[in-house]
């Protein structure tokens, strides 16, 4: 298994993944400077953590899910290397357990870097602009417990896509599910059936119901590990390509 996972992180060094993990969290951190730049009065420090971890949530995480997906599938899907690589002597699901503990670990690489970048951003607004320095102390450990229970929440939306983006050859089903998904969680923000949407799961994480709160954890979490499960099975007794 460490050998198949050592071969994927070479993989994931020599394609974009690692620009697509830093690009999420860097966009987010340049709107937070601008937002908090655009300011004559200070605002507290969980505002504009809070507000970077919604973006996040809401927006960032699902289309990052989508790109980072397609992406690892593609490095096998496009040279039509599959056939080579379930030829050998190694047991399928290590090859597709090894896939997904990347992906898993590039999500968890973003949120670390987005709270670093956020933060970052907003001191660097706080220097150039001393009257809108934020107030108060960051709770950086609060904030960062709240992004694991964020990524905890999207683990269902991760597994979907990626089981779709290894079943398909082709990258267009992951895309538009992707895309699809991140839409209607966009559209249908307040709709109280949204707590059972993989795509809002994460946002809800954020919620101010109780009820919300733990339902989508408890399903993103929970269904999610069960769904990865049943992905890397399928994935491994598939025959044709």
């Amino acid at each position: 298994m460490m050998t198949a996972l050592a071969v994927e992180i070479r993989k994931l060094n020599r394609s974009l993944a690692l620009l697509l993990a830093l690009a999420a969290p860097l966009l987010i951190g340049i709107f937070a400077f601008f937002n908090i730049s655009r300011f004559d009065q200070p605002g507290p420090w969980d505002q504009w953590l809070t507000t970077s971890v919604g973006i996040w949530a809401f927006f960032m995480l699902p289309m990052s899910v989508t790109a980072l997906t397609a992406l690892v599938a593609q490095m096998e899907h496009a040279p039509r290397a599959w056939d080579h690589l379930r030829s050998l002597p190694v047991p399928r699901w290590r090859l597709y357990s090894a896939k997904m503990a990347c992906v898993l670990g590039l999500v968890v690489l973003m949120s670390v870097l987005n709270l670093a970048i956020t933060y970052g951003a907003v001191e660097l607004a706080a220097a150039l602009k001393p009257a809108i320095r934020p107030t108060g102390q960051p709770d950086v450990a609060g904030t960062g417990w709240l992004l694991a229970r964020v990524l905890a929440a999207a683990l269902l939306m991760i597994a979907i896509q990626f089981w779709t983006a290894m079943r398909f050859a082709s990258f267009v089903p992951a895309l538009a599910l992707g895309i699809g998904g991140t839409f209607f969680s966009v559209v249908a923000t307040s709709a109280k059936q949204g707590v059972f949407f993989p795509w809002q799961m994460p946002i809800n994480m954020l919620a101010t119901e109780a009820w919300r709160v733990q339902t989508s954890l408890g399903l993103g979490a929970g269904l999610g590990a069960v769904v990865l499960i049943l992905a890397v099975a399928h994935l491994s007794a598939r025959e044709v390509r």
